[in-house]
């Protein structure tokens, strides 16, 4: 936020301030000229966005918005960083994830820009047996390891401790964490898991290791389930505090007990409010440690991942400005680890390549755009600080609904959990499937004739708890059906375009109408005539003045040259039309309802 000199800034002095009310004026002007009346708070409120957990987005954030005091990097309420400097000596940590032995990835990612490795071993990964191969030829004093392990944490737990012995790497050395995390395998799985040996890594860690996490409390379960930001993060905390109680029974103390804690959470391409979620986590965290009397513990330590609901299998190669958007948001927000997902992440193993863009994203952003060297650039921001505070005060609420219903673990039993973040997703999804909010490559400017991209299948994650979405499924089961047509009759079905008048006059309509379809798999045709498209359903596409004078007949001779369906793009009642396509319109409910009439299973 701008400090004024104390004269004021003098190249504005012959000019007078602008009020509030005088811009809400003009914005009533400009919603008059499209047709709507408003006034007042009304006319700034129809410029606002809904967001989820109730939070509204403002079209403008003037110095009367009002924010708690952020504090100063370092110190309590750590909204600013959890530490001092933040990351301006070496930028955050770049930790690419494994999860299989693929020959050279591991050493060709510490040798090209990854500072550390997030290991996925046991389940669904590396075999334990296998995890001194997977770390051949890596330093293991200068390079962090963390564990991802499940229910086998406990042994690979034991055997990375015994590589870093067999290594000659000094305790004080060890860098990195082991991964425990039985809450977060209980929501993976459904599975519940005995406290008693994480606690007894924690205690082992905090008297031998003193670089070295034991725990971490991983939110993306409840992230990649379709939860909100504020469910996110009202559930990191309670799991955090039920780990606390647990290590503070076992004998640690309230400061060892939460330097054994890792946050992870979900970096989104929703820039912003990635960037308050993260600085929302630290201050819920730092009120956190101040009940608990050690306000000096509650700098909270966070690894954000690019989120895996908003890759898509389709057209992925957009998946890398998603992951860099996600990217900068994360390193704006003070996460001190960044795992960037390469694009191919849903397909399968990734390739050299994917890996290779997934680490110059960091690696560029670090040392060409040089994000890290200006601590919390948001900060000051009145729209992120209101966002910062808003979305913090919405997920402390859901954590203590969680904390009412008995606590993490509880609320995991009795299906509470899965209710809400289901009722979030339900909510979503009929955003997704009205593209309201558009997935670029999928629902919106989709590539029928895109190739399909390959990988090699990538070991199964354990499942049984909490459902894994993505924003793309209900595109990519009309995607499917499409494709199954394709390899059965070596065609797509099609939709004719009716074209009225002059391209000026249809060219948007037509347009939006091949991009909606074509979402569901379906090949517009434009060229030739009705009868020669291999349609069987068509679409209008014109203007309104045009369609008040010819939608009705060319609907009449569409039908007489067989067409079954009849679309008009836009709104209106006009005769001769059986269904209209709108931007708004429920997208997935008419492309699946138009490939069940050409009988595409």
């Amino acid at each position: 936020m701008t400090v004024l000199p104390d004269d004021g800034l003098s190249l504005a002095a012959e000019f007078p301030d602008a009020t509030h009310e005088q811009w809400q004026r003009l914005v009533e002007g400009v919603l008059r000229k499209s047709g709507k009346e408003h006034s007042g708070e009304a006319a700034e409120n129809a410029l606002s966005t809904t967001l989820e957990d109730g939070l509204r987005t403002r079209p403008l954030y003037t110095a009367r918005e009002s924010a708690p005091d952020p504090g100063l990097p370092g110190f309590a309420p750590f909204v600013r960083g959890s530490r001092p400097a933040g990351g301006i000596t070496s930028g955050w940590d770049v930790r690419q994830r494994h999860t299989a032995l693929t020959e050279d990835a591991v050493l060709a990612d510490l040798e090209n820009g990854g500072t550390s490795l997030w290991l996925v071993v046991g389940e669904g990964g590396i075999p334990v047996s296998d995890l001194g191969r997977a770390l051949d030829g890596v330093y293991l004093d200068l390079a962090p390891v963390v564990l991802d392990a499940g229910r086998d944490t406990e042994q690979a737990a034991e055997a990375l401790l015994r590589l870093y012995a067999a290594k000659g790497v000094d305790a004080e050395a060890v860098r990195g964490g082991l991964g425990g995390d039985p809450l977060g395998y209980e929501a993976r799985t459904g599975t519940p898991l005995d406290f008693a040996p994480y606690a007894v890594l924690a205690a082992r860690c905090a008297e031998q290791y003193p670089g070295l996490r034991a725990l971490t409390v991983d939110a993306l379960p409840y992230h990649e389930a379709g939860g909100s930001a504020a469910q996110e993060l009202g559930a990191s905390l309670a799991t955090g505090v039920a780990y606390l109680r647990e290590l503070t029974e076992a004998g640690l103390g309230i400061e060892q007990a939460a330097a054994q804690l890792e946050f992870r959470y979900a970096a989104t391409a929703d820039q912003f409010l990635t960037i308050a979620k993260l600085r929302a986590a630290r201050r819920l965290w730092a009120r956190v440690a101040e009940v608990c009397g050690a306000p000096a513990a509650g700098g909270q330590v966070q690894h954000a991942v690019t989120s895996p609901v908003m890759m898509t299998r389709r057209d992925p190669w957009v998946n890398m400005l998603r992951t860099t958007v996600a990217t900068l948001a994360a390193g704006v927000g003070g996460a001190e680890a960044v795992t960037v997902l390469p694009f191919d992440h849903v397909l399968g193993l990734p390739d050299a390549f994917a890996r290779r863009i997934a680490r110059n994203t960091s690696s560029i952003l670090i040392e060409e755009s040089h994000l890290a060297r200006v601590i919390d650039p948001a900060g000051g921001s009145w729209y992120v600080e209101r966002l910062t505070d808003e979305l913090a005060e919405a997920a402390w609420q859901f954590f203590r609904s969680v904390e009412r219903d008995g606590g993490q673990a509880a609320v995991l039993r009795s299906g509470r959990i899965r209710t809400d973040l289901a009722t979030t997703w339900a909510e979503r999804s009929k955003r997704l499937a009205k593209r309201r909010e558009p997935i670029t490559g999928v629902s919106e400017f989709p590539l029928l004739a895109e190739k399909p991209v390959e990988r090699t299948p990538a070991p199964e994650p354990p499942s049984g708890g909490l459902p894994r979405v993505r924003r793309d499924e209900a595109y990519e089961e009309l995607r499917a059906r499409s494709d199954a047509h394709l390899a059965a009759t070596g065609a797509r079905p099609r939709i004719y375009l009716a074209t009225i008048g002059s391209p000026a006059a249809y060219t948007a309509r037509a347009t939006f109408a091949a991009n909606l379809f074509q979402a569901g798999g379906i090949e517009p045709v434009t060229e030739g005539s009705f009868e020669d498209s291999g349609a069987t359903e068509a679409v209008l596409c014109s203007s309104d003045a045009l369609y008040a004078e010819q939608a009705g007949p060319t609907a009449e001779s569409l039908r007489a040259a067989g067409a079954r369906q009849v679309f008009l793009a836009g709104r209106g009642d006009y005769p001769g039309i059986d269904s209209y396509v709108f931007a708004g319109c429920d997208a997935v409910d008419v492309l699946s309802a138009t490939l069940d009439r050409m009988g595409v299973s």
